[in-house]
């Protein structure tokens, strides 16, 4: 029983998902330290470019690498690259929130609040390439 709870929780997928979402967790938090600590740029704004740097890295790694989907040319190469962006805009938007009324409004600390935000935007992430982008 719970080898079986074990391999459907630990499948290659998840783990491939978990490391590279680790990985564009760390990008999107350098960057965002970079832009909001070292240079300066307003929280919003420094959150929304880490977004953006974040989902360009996932869509090529989710794409490649854990879900190995088989869409080429133009055309299913547009409309998944427009679905895997449509729903990371819905995490990205509670990104931004989390960020907003986190560091903005309540004065927490920006890296932790940027640690959590991510946590989030990742298991949204997952389910929604899961389900709805790279569905087989």
């Amino acid at each position: 029983m719970i080898k079986k709870i074990f391999n459907a929780f630990f499948t290659k997928e998840v783990i491939l998902y978990v490391f590279f979402g680790v990985c564009t967790m760390i990008l999107n938090t350098v960057v965002y330290a970079v832009l909001y600590q070292q240079l300066g740029v307003s929280n919003v704004t420094s959150t929304a470019v880490a977004w953006l740097a974040a989902v360009i890295a996932a869509y090529l790694t989710n794409r490649v690498w854990v879900f190995e989907s088989k869409a080429a040319g133009f055309g299913p190469l547009a409309r998944e690259f427009a679905a895997f962006l449509s729903c990371r805009v819905a995490t990205g938007l509670a990104d931004i929130a989390i960020m907003y009324v986190g560091v903005d409004l309540l004065r927490m600390q920006p890296i932790l609040m940027k640690l959590l935000a991510n946590v989030v935007v990742i298991v949204g992430n997952y389910l929604a390439s899961k389900f709805f982008i790279f569905k087989k």
